[in-house]
């Protein structure tokens, strides 16, 4: 089974070279596509291609990973699963593997996520997709990260038949301490909201922070259990069609 590794936080992070050793040892032929920059908060968005629909990239060696072929891509997440879907870098996969990102993505946050955005395009070109994300900023215990993601492709490389997300949320503590995973919930919103200032702008701009929401968490959703410290898992399905809105009355012309 071949597999695509990418991420939001670049070719750099740690957390890639994790997933994707943990990929190796699955006995998935892995093939690993990552920005050569930073690109969190970029979701699906499709960016990055130079004059002429042309995707620069650079082939890289990674520590760990001989013979594993590696391109530091100038462009966001989306943009590499979309490219690798046309054999950008190879036959096209078959399942797309993303992050593990530094901080988590959880509730509906996962929309502006770009380690999310990626497995999301991955599962609308009918490629099932695992995101990974290890719930701090500072993460201190990459080993028990990657013996849990392990388990976690042990499970899902199996079950990876049908175009879904599987979001994983870790968090960042001993091996010893690891309570376990859960299914979860998304909560209604993520680790942070937005908090626009209300008095009219100043210079043409709006001031705009981010801060934790201070809201009760509801039981069971994916921001709930990761703060009681347990892993999260939630399936997600990429576009669907909705029958909330009844459109066989809207017609043009009359």
């Amino acid at each position: 089974m071949r597999a695509l590794i990418t991420n939001d936080d670049g070719i750099g992070s740690t957390g890639l070279l994790v997933l994707a050793q943990a990929a190796v040892a699955a006995g998935l032929e892995v093939t690993v596509a990552a920005p050569d920059s930073e690109r969190s908060g970029s979701g699906t968005a499709i960016s990055g291609l130079e004059a002429g629909h042309r995707l620069v990239l650079e082939d890289r060696a990674l520590p760990g990973l001989e013979g594993v072929p590696a391109a530091a891509v100038r462009g966001t997440p989306a943009l590499i699963v979309f490219a690798a879907t046309g054999g950008a870098f190879g036959p096209a996969p078959d399942i797309v593997l993303s992050g593990i990102n530094v901080g988590p993505n959880m509730g509906h946050a996962v929309l502006h996520s770009g380690t999310v955005g990626a497995a999301l395009t991955a599962a609308a070109h009918g490629i099932p997709a695992l995101a990974v994300s290890l719930a701090t900023g500072m993460p201190a215990h990459w080993d028990a990260a990657a013996a849990v993601t392990a388990r976690v492709l042990e499970w899902f490389v199996p079950r990876a038949t049908v175009p879904v997300v599987v979001n994983v949320n870790l968090p960042d503590v001993p091996a010893a301490e690891f309570r376990g995973l859960r299914a979860a919930r998304l909560a209604a919103y993520g680790s942070v909201q937005s908090q626009v200032r209300t008095s009219a702008p100043q210079g043409g701009s709006v001031q705009v922070t981010f801060a934790r929401p201070g809201a009760e968490l509801e039981p069971g959703t994916d921001a709930a259990l990761l703060r009681e410290g347990w892993g999260t898992v939630t399936v997600l399905e990429g576009l669907r069609e909705s029958q909330a809105l009844d459109v066989s009355s809207l017609s043009w012309p009359d």
